[in-house]
């Protein structure tokens, strides 16, 4: 038997060939690489800064309060004149008032959003963003293959059709890691306010969550491009599934407040795990039973995806 009928092409090799092919094409583009700072910069500056949802409970909003020249205020700390009751300039009332509303309003903040500043519960939605809309595009990239003949060149030799498929997905998984990272460099300069419980580890677990998420949706567009030769099917399904991803999950908004039908669909989309997993590690108070939670369903998508791309790469991925 030859020496030729006998080479077993091994997958890490490919993988890693296919990859880094990826990766140039990315870097080599100027333009994607200044998208990749202004785009989150964009959604940062604008809509995080604009949505000063804290400053609807300002004192500032309450506008003229009419208050009585006097108001009978009940009172057991002090000795009470004859009548029982201790009467307040109302000067001091509407300041009294204005300090509550003052008060209520970080706290409606606290119980919604879990921190204080809006901005900071939608930098971290940002970057569960940016990850979707990168692995989104991992389809695209397949169908552009396959036209240009680079697909066909690569089916050819004896590559395994699984690193095909994840070249894609590790592409886009870098890429969603390095966004990631500039996303909370820039959010930080913005004023995001970090968690005591933060550390440089926990970027570890950061990156985790993105790895996941980014696999499973990144099989989850392959699949839908493998035997496309347009680039309209996939634009079609990202344009689709866009929004629901996005908007039925905790990215910009808590899934407690949603309706009921719209908490149902937010609490198995996979987006609201890695956003929740994120805060977690970045600007809530670690709670380690939830962060096991967020993982374990993590990696139960990418697991599952993964799976379901690998077949189908064999399937599909024909000369």
């Amino acid at each position: 038997m030859s020496r030729a009928n006998e080479y077993h092409p091994s997958l890490l090799r490919g993988l890693w060939a296919l990859t880094v092919r990826e990766l140039k094409k990315w870097l080599n583009d100027p333009v994607m690489l200044l998208m990749l700072v202004i785009q989150p910069l964009i959604w940062m500056g604008l809509l995080g800064k604009s949505m000063n949802l804290g400053a609807m409970f300002s004192a500032s909003n309450l506008g003229n309060i009419e208050v009585p020249e006097k108001i009978p205020i009940p009172g057991n700390y002090v000795t009470p004149p004859a009548n029982g009751i201790i009467y307040v300039s109302g000067i001091m009332v509407s300041q009294i008032i204005q300090q509550m509303v003052s008060d209520i309003g970080g706290n409606v903040m606290r119980n919604v959003f879990g921190v204080t500043d809006y901005f900071s519960y939608m930098s971290i939605g940002m970057i569960s963003m940016i990850v979707m809309t990168t692995t989104m595009f991992s389809g695209m990239s397949i169908v552009w293959d396959r036209r240009l003949g680079f697909l066909d060149k690569v089916l050819s030799t004896p590559v395994p059709r699984g690193a095909i498929i994840f070249s894609k997905v590790l592409n886009a998984t870098l890429r969603a890691m390095l966004q990631a990272t500039i996303i909370l460099a820039l959010a930080t300069i913005f004023g995001l306010q970090l968690s005591q419980s933060f550390t440089l580890l926990n970027m570890f677990g950061v990156y985790a969550a993105i790895f996941l998420l980014s696999v499973g949706l990144s099989s989850v567009f392959l699949a839908f491009s493998l035997r496309s030769t347009k680039l309209e099917r996939p634009m079609q399904f990202v344009s689709l599934i866009t929004m629901p991803l996005m908007f039925a999950s905790n990215t910009l908004f808590p899934i407690t407040l949603m309706p009921g039908w719209l908490q149902a669909v937010a609490y198995v989309n996979p987006l609201s795990y890695m956003t929740d997993a994120l805060r977690q590690l970045t600007i809530l108070t670690l709670d380690v039973s939830k962060l096991i939670t967020d993982f374990i369903y993590l990696g139960f998508f990418a697991a599952v995806l993964s799976s379901i791309g690998i077949m189908l790469s064999w399937r599909y991925l024909s000369k």
